[in-house]
């Protein structure tokens, strides 16, 4: 595969991937990106987390982090938390309304990523699940 083969797919495979991030800002309509979903996903996931643990585990800086997380505080759809035998440590916490959110979010993606795949048939499905599990692999 020549490099001008492969600029075209990644772009592509880019193009694909904002366009849907796009989609699902629009269709969302809460006022939260995708990183804030990402967030609330993995405190719903795992539970209470440092924010230091937070940001390196989803790859983000401690100050992308904490920007994130002064949006979710103060939407309630999480809270900080003081560890109860140091009091120094605080930690993020997603609350009822957080939970509520991230399986909106999730259902409300699964619903525009079907939308899109109806375009394909059966075989193009299946062919495209199979690159996918190769390079993931």
């Amino acid at each position: 595969m020549n490099d001008q083969t492969i600029f075209e797919l990644i772009h592509n495979m880019d193009k694909f991937t904002n366009n849907l991030i796009v989609k699902w800002n629009k269709m969302f309509n809460e006022e939260l990106g995708v990183s804030h979903i990402l967030v609330l996903g993995h405190l719903k996931e795992n539970g209470k987390s440092r924010p230091s643990d937070l940001a390196k585990t989803l790859g983000l800086t401690p100050a992308t982090l904490t920007h994130l997380s002064e949006k979710l505080v103060k939407k309630k759809l999480a809270v900080r938390v003081t560890d109860e035998s140091d009091r120094r440590i605080i930690y993020l916490q997603i609350t009822d309304k957080g939970i509520d959110t991230v399986i909106r979010a999730n259902k409300e993606g699964q619903l525009l990523r079907k939308t899109l795949f109806e375009k394909l048939t059966q075989e193009e499905k299946e062919f495209m699940l199979k690159i996918y599990e190769k390079l993931n692999a």
